[in-house]
């Protein structure tokens, strides 16, 4: 079984269920108005300004080939500005980990393209140097449309949390609350709730020796794994 990419770090909470996306070609800066797609995913982070005529930097949750294409492909970014703590700047040195998001603001993209190892891109409205640095440190959703199709036997993360995992006598194991890359494969965390601590966990290998079958109509991960491992 293949590995699968490693976009989303998570969903984003309170969409609005059903709505379009309203991105058009000639858009001509933010897509604020429009409804919120209910399928928007956090892929990055800007990090930065790149040169001087408004293009921002973005380091993506997964790299090219792993769903980090998603950012080149879209459209559409709706970024969450990262709201510090007391007395911490926001975008400043541990924001990102410490302040919560604020809403989310779409914007039209007018030119995508990786840049050694992260993505830099350029958003209509962004006019200079000075509003690309005011973005500083805000999330970056994009649609979950717009990942790219996978191979078969390939599944992105975000696709995968959730499920239920059981063994092939019918015993419930838990549900994927998060996967863990450790170089050479991915590894399922399986949890028996979602307020479970992490000594509760069961760390399953996603590969053939353990995992039969994904099927996301049932919504569950069938494992060759026993109730006592």
């Amino acid at each position: 079984m293949a590995t699968f990419g490693n976009f989303a770090k998570r969903k984003v909470p309170d969409r609005t269920p059903g709505a379009e996306s309203g991105v058009d070609d000639a858009d001509a800066g933010s897509l604020e108005a429009a409804a919120l797609p209910d399928d928007l995913i956090e892929v990055g982070v800007i990090v930065d300004a790149y040169g001087v005529k408004g293009w921002v930097k973005v380091q993506p949750h997964a790299q090219e080939g792993q769903g980090g294409d998603a950012l080149v492909r879209a459209r559409g970014w709706w970024l969450a500005p990262r709201i510090a703590a007391p007395g911490q700047p926001v975008g400043g040195a541990g924001a990102s980990a410490a302040g919560a998001q604020g809403a989310l603001r779409g914007y039209a993209v007018s030119q995508a393209k990786p840049h050694s190892g992260s993505v830099v891109a350029h958003l209509n409205g962004f006019a200079d140097r000075d509003q690309a640095l005011a973005a500083k440190g805000s999330a970056v959703h994009v649609r979950r449309a717009d990942f790219a199709k996978l191979d078969r036997d390939e599944f992105y993360w975000v696709d995968l949390i959730g499920l239920a995992v059981v063994n092939g006598e019918g015993d419930r194991l838990g549900q994927v609350v998060g996967l863990i890359d450790n170089g050479a494969h991915s590894v399922m965390r399986v949890a028996p709730s979602e307020d479970a601590r992490a000594s509760d966990e069961r760390l399953i290998p996603f590969v053939d020796a353990y995992v039969r079958s994904v099927d996301f109509d049932a919504r569950q991960v069938v494992v060759d794994w026993g109730l006592d491992y």
